[in-house]
């Protein structure tokens, strides 16, 4: 019958046992034949030596493995003065042991007052005492004393104490069955005492955590009201001690008033739905607010009223109150402090406040600022006005000197030709051309009665034909006058024609003028529909109480505003804090 072997259980971290399945390809064969060389070594000298051949121990004390060596195992203690210090340090170094095992390795060492000159000397002193330097619980021993000398570098108002209650780690018999308790040596002096806590001394160490606490508790609240005073009491107490005391009380004239144009008589389409409303005098509107609101303004109130050295009195507080040798900058920035000009789209209304340290100067800022409002509305709608009339009237003077010119020409034709109407003048002489073939027609029928006869009268036949040719001759002359005319005068063909093409001309600039007149007029009324004028709703008056400062509203803004800027500086400060703490 077989008995199986027993293997004893160890219990490793998750660091070790990744580094010893690190450290297994390469270094494990290493360890084992180091091993089992100062094995061999160890049995030969010994006293009742154990066969190395057999493959199997009945001794409890067998884990089953023979000689193989595993990282953070127990190891075997060898009998004492059987190897050197120097072939023990070999067999450590063997083991490959991590830089933190041998830190920890040192550290501990230190901790039980054992002086080595390396780490694997140290490695060798704690396993002589017993002491295993991988092991959790040497560890948690570390970590343990860590603690207690924090906690005691923190209480630097409490009394030393010396022996200070120092949780032990034991063995958890559900979680590790093969966890081993390394022993301490009684020769240990600094060690935590082991000692239990009574119920008074856990009272007592209660009362002063608390007291403790209470302490901090009282520091923190007294370095914050500290902070609060510094950054947020003492401003805001400067700030009501300037508006209640030291600020200059100022007197503000309120004003309305909005610019209207012209009704119109009739408009007809899209662009009826907005006459008479505030949307056609809204670009007017914007643009007084913008003039009153600018450094010509300035000037001009400063040159009749002088703004600048109202503001320059010696009994202006001195944050008020100008310098001797202001810039025109400076009076500006204090100007546009001191009228403030809003405009309601809604109503078309604009209203003006205008501060002055003095009532009277302050209806009299609001008076000259309205003025100037007027100018500027006069100024706006004067140019539009005249360029509509200007056309209008340069038509009309042109086409009037054309219907004179045209009259002269056609009196100049009538002198020259002599002929007053060329219509009654052609009357005439289609007349005496009717006349004259009248008279001729009768002389032919006279004369072929006479020759008719068998024996005529050859005497009053030549008188009848006398007749004939002479009215033919008068017939023809009458009738030239109407195409060739005489010498000293052309056709009365042509002389009509000259004098219907001046009359025409006549006629036609007689009609431009007309249209030129009527184009005036249309452009005089539209003219008269473009006017824009100024209406005062409510007339500055001047006030009897002083307007400015407001000292409580003013004063609580100021609390307010440090409050938020100390608010925001301690959040920042606290994130920073907090990131480096990180």
């Amino acid at each position: 019958m077989t008995i199986p072997p027993k293997a004893r259980l160890y219990r490793t971290s998750r660091e070790e046992s990744v580094l010893a399945v690190n450290r297994a390809g390469d270094s494990a064969e290493t360890a084992r034949k180091v091993q089992i060389e100062l094995r061999k070594r160890t049995t030969s000298t010994a006293a009742a030596p154990a066969p190395d051949d057999m493959p199997f121990a009945d001794s409890a004390s067998d884990d089953g493995f023979g000689d193989m060596r595993f990282p953070g195992a127990t190891p075997t203690p060898p009998a004492p003065g059987q190897m050197s210090i120097e072939e023990r340090i070999s067999a450590v170094r063997a083991e490959n042991l991590t830089d933190r095992q041998l830190r920890m390795a040192r550290r501990i060492a230190a901790m039980h007052e054992i002086d080595v000159a390396s780490d694997q000397e140290a490695v060798i002193a704690l396993r002589d005492r017993g002491i295993d330097p991988f092991h959790r619980a040497s560890v948690s021993k570390i970590l343990s004393a860590e603690g207690a000398r924090a906690q005691a570098q923190n209480q630097d108002a409490a009394p030393a104490r010396t022996n200070m209650p120092v949780p032990t780690p034991r063995p958890n018999p559900q979680r590790g069955r093969g966890t081993e308790i390394v022993p301490i040596p009684p020769g240990s002096t600094k060690l935590p005492s082991r000692e239990t806590l009574t119920e008074d001394r856990r009272a007592a160490e209660i009362i002063r955590i608390q007291q403790d606490i209470a302490r901090r508790r009282r520091r923190r609240l007294m370095m914050l009201a500290a902070r609060l005073v510094a950054f947020v009491g003492i401003p805001t107490l400067v700030a009501a001690y300037y508006y209640f005391v030291v600020a200059t009380p100022l007197y503000a004239t309120f004003s309305q008033f909005q610019i209207q144009q012209a009704e119109k008589s009739s408009a007809g389409g899209l662009g009826g739905l907005f006459s008479g409303t505030q949307l056609a005098t809204n670009p007017d509107s914007v643009s007084v607010q913008s003039y009153l609101t600018s450094r010509d303004a300035m000037l001009r109130l400063d040159t009749d009223l002088g703004f600048k050295r109202v503001f320059q009195d010696p009994a202006i507080d001195p944050i008020l109150r100008l310098s001797p040798d202001a810039s025109n900058e400076e009076t500006y920035k204090l100007y546009k402090n001191s009228v403030k000009i809003g405009y309601d789209p809604t109503e078309g209304l604009l209203n003006m406040e205008v501060i002055a340290p003095d009532p009277r100067l302050s209806q009299e800022f609001s008076h000259a600022l309205i003025e100037y409002a007027e100018g500027q509305v006069d100024q706006m709608t004067a140019r539009l006005r005249e360029d509509q009339m200007k056309g209008a009237i340069e038509s009309y003077q042109d086409a009037e000197a054309k219907v004179l010119d045209a009259q002269r020409r056609v009196q100049t034709l009538q002198q020259q030709l002599g002929v007053l109407d060329p219509v009654a003048e052609g009357t005439v002489i289609m007349n005496q051309i009717a006349e004259l073939e009248r008279q001729l027609a009768t002389k032919r029928l006279e004369l072929g009665q006479l020759e008719a006869n068998a024996r005529p009268n050859q005497s009053r036949v030549a008188g009848v034909k006398g007749d004939v040719s002479r009215l033919q001759a008068m017939l023809e002359e009458t009738r030239s006058q109407l195409t060739e005319g005489n010498k000293t005068r052309g056709s009365l063909a042509t002389i009509s024609g000259e004098i219907r093409i001046a009359e025409s001309d006549l006629l036609t600039r007689q009609e431009l003028l007309a249209a030129a007149a009527a184009q005036m007029e249309t452009a005089r009324i539209e003219a008269n529909k473009q006017v824009r004028y100024l209406s005062l709703s409510v007339a500055p008056v001047a006030p009897d109480e002083a307007t400015y400062p407001k000292a409580f509203q003013n004063t609580i803004v100021a609390f307010l505003i440090f409050s938020g800027i100390y608010l925001m500086l301690s959040l920042t400060a606290s994130i920073l804090r907090e990131q480096v703490s990180s």
